[in-house]
């Protein structure tokens, strides 16, 4: 049994202190920089200042990620299962010949 790590994330000028397990480190770390510097767009593109609406734009960006990737892999996954299926047919065929 691994033994929990303490660490501190900083995001939109606040310290969040964490207790994870190890692994769990570098990709906190690394959604936390990308947080941080999704937040520094915003306020460039932007000129949002309130820190609240920057965090809800980020929010609903990498939310709309997340969910654009969902429909992605399930558009994917029906477009093999559809050419699998026209491959069993052809497979099929030639075995029935």
């Amino acid at each position: 049994m691994s033994e929990k790590l303490k660490i501190k994330l900083s995001i939109a000028n606040r310290v969040y202190p964490l207790t994870i397990e190890p692994s769990q480190e570098e990709g906190l770390r690394k959604a936390a920089q990308k947080i941080e510097a999704m937040i520094k767009q915003f306020e460039q593109s932007y000129s949002v200042r309130d820190k609240q609406d920057v965090l809800a734009m980020c929010a609903l960006q990498f939310a709309s990620q997340v969910e654009q990737k969902t429909i992605d892999k399930e558009n994917l996954s029906e477009e093999v299962e559809q050419k699998l299926i026209a491959m069993d047919q052809l497979l099929q065929e030639c075995l029935s010949s």
